[in-house]
């Protein structure tokens, strides 16, 4: 029979203080793992969505540009849809509902802002494609939802959208709808 010295020297509360002791630090640590896997979550989350095409989110690089070729045999339809989200007190809407374009073709396309409130109001721009297959393959060159928009009072601004549909584009995907929904965006 073996007789561990070390846990007959300690009372039952020095124990049960230890065992506390070494649930802290166990504790702790989760708290700082979890705190550091919420930070590195949302980047992760960017480049995750700009990979796939989720939530909207497409390649923005000019490098897309370099080696794309209009396909002249097929026709897409892109839509393009508007809102704003409460508490930003602006209109916001493309000055076209749609365009037809041909994969690989570059165009351009305007969107409307005005405040109609008597403060400089700030907002940003968030997209979202559908049919989700067809996020991928919208590439943006320029667009207003890159950067936070200012406007002051009464103020109205053109926004450009310069962007293409790839032609890796799937054959059956004839139509695709691009929405922006317009936030506040505080400093």
């Amino acid at each position: 029979m073996t007789i561990d010295i070390k846990d007959d020297a300690l009372s039952m509360t020095e124990r049960r203080n230890l065992a506390n002791k070494k649930l802290g630090f166990k504790m702790v640590w989760i708290v700082v793992g979890s705190l550091v896997f919420a930070f590195a979550l949302v980047p992760l989350y960017d480049v995750l969505c700009t990979i796939t095409g989720l939530n909207g989110k497409t390649d923005t690089s000019a490098s897309a540009l370099k080696n794309n070729k209009v396909d002249s045999t097929r026709w897409v339809t892109v839509q393009f849809t508007s809102s704003v989200m409460p508490g930003l007190g602006w209109n916001f809407y493309p000055k076209q509902s749609s365009i037809k374009i041909r994969p690989g073709q570059v165009e351009t396309v305007l969107f409307e802002a005005k405040n109609i409130t008597s403060q400089v109001v700030a907002g940003q721009a968030i997209p979202s494609v559908t049919p989700g297959q067809a996020a991928a393959h919208l590439k943006k060159i320029e667009c207003f939802c890159f950067q936070r928009q200012e406007l002051k009072p009464g103020e109205t601004k053109i926004m450009p959208l310069r962007f293409f549909v790839s032609n890796d584009l799937p054959q059956d995907v004839k139509e695709m709808t691009l929405s922006y929904s317009f936030f506040s965006a505080k400093e």
